[in-house]
């Protein structure tokens, strides 16, 4: 084994040990550390076990988490919602006198955002303190590097060296051009930001140089690796990555010209070939780690779902082990749903008109899927109709859904509401602490990614599309371009994809549903979010993205 089994089971527990790592605050403006909480680096870092613990294990504390913008899922005004409420897939409207919160919620959805958002802001400085964590992480094992055997090492540092790629990942697709720190001991002088395009190159290198040290386990079973960052995990992420290419091969992303995927060459196990060639080899080897759909769609996001064979990467959630959060059931739906299942809730997020309309609501074909990603009409708790206060039954008025629905007969009822996670009626915090993973890669993304890849090389992707539709029991479609993003917001609603997709269909910055483009936004400047004016502040040499403000 190259770690032991009570090290490896320690750190998939994301247990943290009461130790601080110093950070530079160039680029993370939050990381001032108070120098008596810190231990000593022998006491840290002493031996083999906490060594690792203390290098590869505390990074998965932040994976998920508990505060705003922190986490890549599950908390709020970060990561997911950057990329959910700025889409046509969902919205947050202003109802009355909730949810209008400064007009943030709004400037989401109309793309109306600034350099001066404190969200945005802080976004960067969770996704930044994370790398530069990694960069330390990276130091301190090469430095006590005698501690551990070969094998010890080379897989730690495959691990850290993933994550920190997948951090990247996050940073390049949602800024654009950022800087590419990978040394914990760089002078602030030098950091300068990356193009686009060089950042793209550094991260998928990355991540295939580190996919044969990495372990070969499937992370999203309860199993020594559980959580972990393992070789599918890379496997995923070099697949989305490939099939953006076009998009983070592309240095102006405002003058109307991307590249071609057919020319953007990319290595594959020492073979070259065009980024739709690449993103279909990728997604092969996931399947041949022996991923598949499970029969029961439903069953990935149930209570317990860490026996899934389709999740891929998942945060772990156990109401009795961990601090991570899930906000987004207890977001969603409306004061009385709360109260019918002993819980509370806050009626703001649901989905859009055009979302429920691709889903056919309305009509007499209906996607399966929409009973399971939906609360919709009249809401029905244990059999019960819930009822308003005024004793009215409860209905989720689908087709009602407007941005501001101040005054408006459906104020709080309009939309239909998050529902796919099965509600834990167990959990602790009004079900925020619950027992289902948050998913955050999975198998049915990849047989996606290999339709739309395939299509976009001129090939036939209708096997890869319509085996995710049969196993919803839904007809099959002839994959083109159309079918296969609609079929991706039929398959991964909720999941945090649509911003990156609509970006890759060039739809982000077209109008959609209720939202006309801003004056200017047909040059594709709101494709990428505006570097924040706090931390150009903290470090001169960073310079704005095009279309914003200095």
């Amino acid at each position: 084994m190259i770690m032991t089994t009570h090290i490896k089971r320690t750190i998939s527990r994301l247990v943290l040990i009461a130790v601080t790592i110093s950070a530079s605050t160039v680029l993370v403006g939050c990381l001032n550390e108070d120098p008596r909480d810190r231990i000593s680096a022998d006491e840290a870092y002493g031996t083999a076990d906490k060594l690792l613990l203390n290098t590869v294990g505390t990074l998965y504390n932040y994976i998920g988490g508990n505060a705003d913008s922190q986490g890549l899922q599950g908390t709020v005004r970060g990561v997911y919602d950057f990329n959910t409420f700025t889409t046509d897939e969902a919205m947050i409207p202003t109802r009355g006198g909730d949810w209008y919160d400064g007009g943030f919620w709004q400037s989401l959805y109309k793309h109306s955002w600034t350099a001066s958002d404190n969200a945005l802001y802080n976004t960067w400085n969770y996704l930044y303190k994370v790398v530069m964590m990694c960069d330390q992480s990276e130091k301190i094992l090469n430095e006590r590097r005698a501690l551990l055997t070969d094998a010890q090492l080379n897989e730690a540092l495959a691990e850290v060296r993933g994550l920190r790629a997948m951090y990247f990942f996050y940073l390049m697709d949602m800024y654009g051009r950022i800087p590419l720190v990978t040394d914990a001991t760089t002078p602030v002088d030098s950091i300068r930001q990356s193009e686009r395009s060089e950042t793209f190159r550094y991260i998928y290198n990355e991540l295939e140089s580190v996919a044969p040290s990495l372990p070969d386990v499937h992370s999203n079973l309860q199993n020594d690796y559980y959580g972990r960052f393992t070789r599918p995990v890379a496997y995923f992420l070099l697949a989305k990555l490939a099939l953006n290419a076009e998009v983070y091969a592309d240095d102006d992303w405002t003058d109307g010209v991307r590249p071609d995927g057919r020319t953007i060459m990319l290595d594959v196990d020492g073979q070259t070939m065009n980024a739709w060639k690449a993103c279909q080899a990728w997604c092969d080897k996931i399947t041949a780690e022996g991923y598949e759909l499970e029969s029961n769609y439903a069953a990935n996001f149930a209570v317990h779902n860490e026996t899934s064979r389709e999740n891929i990467f998942i945060i772990p959630m156990d109401k009795y082990l961990y601090a991570n959060q899930f906000l987004y059931l207890f977001r969603s739906r409306h004061y009385n749903h709360g109260a019918a299942i002993g819980q509370d809730s806050e009626n703001g997020s649901c989905a859009t008109i055009s979302t429920v309309r691709t889903y056919g609501y309305g009509t007499d074909s209906v996607d399966k899927r929409y009973a399971i990603n939906f609360y919709s009409d009249t809401l029905r708790v244990d059999g019960k109709i819930v009822k308003l206060d005024d004793g009215t039954p409860l209905v989720y008025m689908p087709l009602a859904v407007k941005l501001d629905l101040s005054g408006d007969a459906y104020e709080k009822t309009a939309g239909a509401r998050m529902s796919k996670y099965e509600i834990d009626r167990k959990a602790y915090s009004d079900g925020k602490l619950q027992s289902n993973d948050i998913v955050l890669f999975r198998y049915a993304d990849v047989l996606l990614m290999k339709a739309e890849a395939k299509v976009r090389n001129g090939e036939d992707g209708s096997a890869e599309l319509n085996a995710v539709r049969s196993r919803v029991g839904m007809s099959p479609r002839p994959a083109t371009l159309k079918t296969i993003l609609d079929e991706r917001l039929l398959e991964l609603m909720w999941e945090g994809w649509r911003r990156n997709d609509l970006v890759r269909f060039g739809l982000f910055n077209k109008a959609y549903d209720q939202r006309t483009p801003l004056d200017n936004e047909q040059t594709g400047y709101t494709t990428v979010f505006p570097i924040p004016e706090d931390a150009i502040y903290h470090n001169a040499n960073l310079k704005q993205n095009k279309g914003y403000s200095d």
